[in-house]
Parts: C-alpha cells; structure tokens; sequence
C-alpha cells in the first residue's frame, strides 16, 4: 500500500502524551501511534454506521403486533 508523509502539530502536551506512549514499547515512533490511532476510529466509525442502519431497519419495520412477553420468550428461545 502506497504511504502519504504528512505534517501535522502538536501541543506540547500532546507531544509529551505521544511520547509516553511510545516509550511504553507499545509503538516504535510517532507515526506508528497515530496510525493506530486512525485504524481505531475507522474501525469504531464502521461499528457506529452499523448501528444506525441496525436503529434505522428497526424503525422502518413497523410495530409489532407481539406483546411484550412474547418478545421475550422469543429472545429467550434464540428467535430474536
């Protein structure tokens, strides 16, 4: 995969965070962290577009006709 060298800045604390970080052995140099970093968001970004569809087919199915307990012992057979 082809890289892109950036330049970005940092405060002072934030620098200092980076660089305690990587002097905990977790990550080699700076671009390492903030790679991982980017990998995590994108990561929760796709969990966080997954649910909004989940929430918006939810909504767009209709009520139920089922009553509350029956929902249940369907979720509790493994139905739901």
């Amino acid at each position: 995969m082809e890289t892109i060298r950036k330049t970005i800045t940092f405060t002072e604390q934030q620098n200092e965070w980076i660089k305690l970080k990587i002097k905990s052995g977790n990550f080699t140099n700076d671009s390492e962290y903030i790679r991982d970093l980017v990998r995590k968001d994108q990561i929760q970004n796709e969990k966080l577009l997954e649910l909004k569809m989940a929430i918006d087919e939810g909504f767009n199915s209709g009520v139920s006709q089922k009553s509350i307990s029956d929902l249940m012992n369907d979720v509790d057979d493994g139905n739901i």
